[in-house]
């Protein structure tokens, strides 16, 4: 892995952490599972997330800060 990702990595993982007290606390979680080289990231929610009826919503504002303050990253999308 070139310095490059590495640091994409880091800085999302920092955002990523940065929300998961807020899942948590309605017993769910995220977790960073890959980022391509195309600038998407691949996360997997787990708990009460998994299946919850908000989670597009979840998504698309952790989506939102993770785009604002990596501008590597393009798409934050689920992990298959």
């Amino acid at each position: 892995m070139d310095k490059d990702k590495a640091r994409v990595i880091a800085k999302v993982q920092v955002v990523i952490d940065r929300m998961r007290p807020y899942l948590q606390a309605d017993g769910g979680d995220i977790k960073l599972i890959e980022i391509t080289d195309g600038g998407i990231v691949k996360v997997r929610l787990t708990g009460t997330c998994k299946n919850c009826p908000y989670r597009q919503q979840t998504l698309a504002g952790i989506e939102q800060a993770v785009v604002k303050e990596v501008p590597a990253v393009k798409k934050l999308e689920i992990a298959k």
